[in-house]
């Protein structure tokens, strides 16, 4: 093994209200000095060093992940408003081409966007939002080419192909057209916190210096963004936090007007609205940490008016809904697993869809349109490509319209998928979806790769992956372990797993790592670790604690210095974090947060090989805080174990851009892996 680069230690004290901590390597924040980009390079160039006896294997992956996707390819089209509109892929493309028809499809195309064309030297290329306007003359639609999700608002007549001359800035990506068709609101970004706290409205063809502020924001732990009702007769504005909301309304007919607040925000009250007709419908925890839904007059939304749809349920929990003219559909959860529901408005019938896999995930896709009885929805599962149906509620008929194309040899019915379960040290059953090409030989010398989140209600859902079946081809096993601090099993699933609860998170995941080898599906030498952002934390918490369960740590754009980042209001996104982790400020929390940050907690210990990658433009992690802790494992562990750090130096925090950029990031997480096995 060749020497690592070694940064330089230089002790910086960090003082908070409740203690003083030496961070040797709190100089490597400076992201334009030019001792911490040579660093970086450095980094890199030792990843290819180290990585050498596997390059010929990762462009081998590469070309075979690549060779699955069909590269001339498009969307279902979806209809809206007269027109059908998809996404169409063209074979060496790297980014969408946004189109659509008018009346038919069998109509001539045009052409909306062609971002091959607009991310033509660009480093880093993503549209963020993108809507057409009520009279469908018009496009607003934003761009990022850094990678730190700060977006810049263009709007387009789609009639003559023409770009007005306006240019907004460091937006939140969104925007929403006024039925005027002249009106766009959108939200903007605070540039060093990159929080959305400002919502703009913006006259066509006009300066936008001159755009009139219309809310902003004043508690920082909140984040905003703009919408409109399905209905198209209503713009909303959404201000959020982990545990509280509020929603203002405005009629689209009047984009002069103010704002209106339905329900003022309130401690541990989440809720969203949509409209129908003269109500809106509004899904609430209050009352119910599960949710439920009601619904209220538009002339009277205080809750004394609200009126219970479908009450709260210890054991379902209310995810999402779609309103439809003569029925209503409800994403929810049990047992872990996502469900669809009809319900018909005129004589409450209803019923499920049945799946018919024992884990799957399905979810509510497109339905712009409120007058038809079609449903439609995604479906996917670890051994079925991501699937689009559309669901007669009327007859109780389903239609696969497309399924993802995966070329190549690949059959779904060579691979086998289970359901099981960990037990906690508490007691608590933890559900896992596993994964694995038949043949696959539970004698414990396979190798497995195991992952999770577990952060921020997110629920991991068990969905297929083309890339991951370069893995179960050769022998491994995939794990995804449905931990607390998710919300697959419900809202209470997500509490017990935050706060002074996060804990749960990390000794669920390691738990989960104990049955596997002790139902020998794999061992200490052959079982792998992965996870990104907080993933990523969960990740430098498990090899804190358990070093020995693991060959090797796949850890991406981690999040793993939880309190000098917590303690810090001006870092990015910061203060909307409290109510996930806490507040450092709070002497019990900075203690709490203190006994598992990853970087607090490196220690003299052997730890499990390890490849951390991060990106130079990460808006959500700084590329600083996966880099510190790299340099200091290094000058801490007892091992000879590898640690590998990876800075994509034109990327933020989703990795690189474009379809097959992208490919490069799994092959090379994917030949470190295979690289510790040879």
């Amino acid at each position: 093994m060749r020497t690592p680069p070694i940064a330089t230690p230089k002790p910086k004290q960090i003082t908070s209200p409740h203690g003083t901590r030496t961070d040797n390597y709190y100089w490597l924040n400076e992201r334009e000095n030019p001792e911490v980009i040579d660093y970086l390079s450095a980094e890199n160039a030792y990843f290819e060093q180290e990585m050498a006896p596997v390059k010929e294997l990762q462009a081998e992956l590469f070309t075979e992940i690549k060779s699955r996707i069909k590269e001339q390819d498009e969307s279902v089209p979806y209809h809206d408003n007269g027109y059908y509109y998809y996404v169409r892929y063209e074979a060496g493309g790297e980014y969408p081409i946004y189109c659509r028809k008018k009346g038919s499809l069998e109509a001539p195309e045009e052409v909306l966007l062609d971002a091959n064309e607009m991310g033509q030297g660009q480093a880093y290329f993503q549209i963020g939002g993108f809507q057409v306007s009520n009279d469908n003359q018009l496009l607003a639609f934003s761009v990022d080419t850094v990678g730190r999700r700060m977006y810049t608002l263009r709007l387009k007549n789609l009639a003559t192909g023409e770009l007005y001359p306006e240019q907004i800035l460091n937006t939140g990506g969104e925007a929403v057209w006024a039925a005027d068709n002249q009106t766009v609101f959108y939200s903007k970004q605070d540039e060093n916190t990159l929080l959305t706290y400002q919502i703009y409205r913006h006259q066509l063809g006009t300066d936008p210096a001159a755009d009139v502020l219309v809310y902003e924001e004043e508690d920082n732990t909140f984040h905003i963004g703009v919408g409109r009702s399905k209905s198209r007769q209503y713009i909303f504005v959404q201000m959020g936090s982990t545990m509280s909301s509020e929603m203002r309304y405005l009629e689209a007919t009047n984009p002069a007007g103010e704002f209106q607040v339905f329900l003022s925000r309130e401690a541990d009250h989440l809720y969203e609205i949509e409209h129908f007709e003269d109500s809106f419908y509004v899904l609430s925890n209050a009352d119910a940490p599960n949710f439920r839904l009601l619904k209220t007059p538009v002339s009277n939304t205080s809750k004394a008016a609200w009126q219970e749809i479908i009450p709260h349920r210890p054991d379902v929990f209310l995810e999402n809904m779609e309103l439809f003219h003569d029925y209503l559909v409800l994403g929810e959860r049990q047992e872990g697993l996502l469900q669809l529901r009809v319900i018909q408005w005129k004589d409450k019938q209803e019923h499920y869809l049945n799946f018919g896999e024992p884990t799957y995930t399905a979810a509510i896709s497109i339905n712009p349109e409120f007058d038809t009885h079609v449903l439609r929805y995604g479906y996917s599962s670890l051994t079925t490509p991501t699937s689009t149906y559309d669901y007669n509620m009327r007859t109780r008929t389903k239609t696969l319209l497309k399924e993802q194309a995966v070329l190549g040899e690949f059959k779904k019915e060579n691979y086998v998928t289970e359901r099981l379960y960990a037990t906690a040290q508490d007691g608590t059953r933890i559900p896992m979806s596993i994964v694995y090409k038949k043949g696959f030989q539970k004698d414990g010398t396979a190798p497995v790769l195991q992952y999770a989140y577990g952060s921020y209600g997110i629920s991991i859902d068990p969905s297929f992956s083309a890339a991951r079946l370069s893995l179960l081809d050769r022998g491994f096993a995939y794990v995804i372990c449905h931990i607390r601090g998710g919300q697959e099993l419900g809202r209470q699933w997500y509490e017990n797993g935050k706060k002074l609860n996060k804990k749960n998170t990390f000794t669920d995941f390691t738990d989960c790592s104990a049955f596997l080898i002790k139902e020998q599906y794999t061992s200490p030498t052959t079982l792998f670790a992965a996870g990104g952002s907080a993933g990523g934390l969960l990740m430098g918490a498990v090899i804190n604690m358990h070093p020995e369960y693991y060959k090797g740590v796949v850890a991406a754009v981690p999040f793993v210095d939880v309190v000098t980042t917590m303690l810090d209001d001006t870092i990015p996104l910061t203060t909307g974090e409290y109510d996930e982790w806490g507040n450092p400020n709070q002497r019990e929390y900075y203690d709490y947060m203190l006994s598992y940050s990853p970087y607090d907690q490196v220690k003299a210990q052997a730890y499990p090989n390890l490849l951390v990658t991060t990106g130079l433009h990460d808006s959500q992690v700084q590329y600083f805080e996966p880099a510190k802790w790299v340099a200091k494992l290094r000058a801490t562990k007892t091992d000879n174990n590898l640690v590998l750090l990876h800075t994509d130096m034109e990327a933020g925090h989703g990795g690189a851009s474009g379809r097959f950029k992208s490919i490069h990031d799994a092959a090379r997480q994917f030949s470190f892996m295979l690289l510790l096995l040879k």
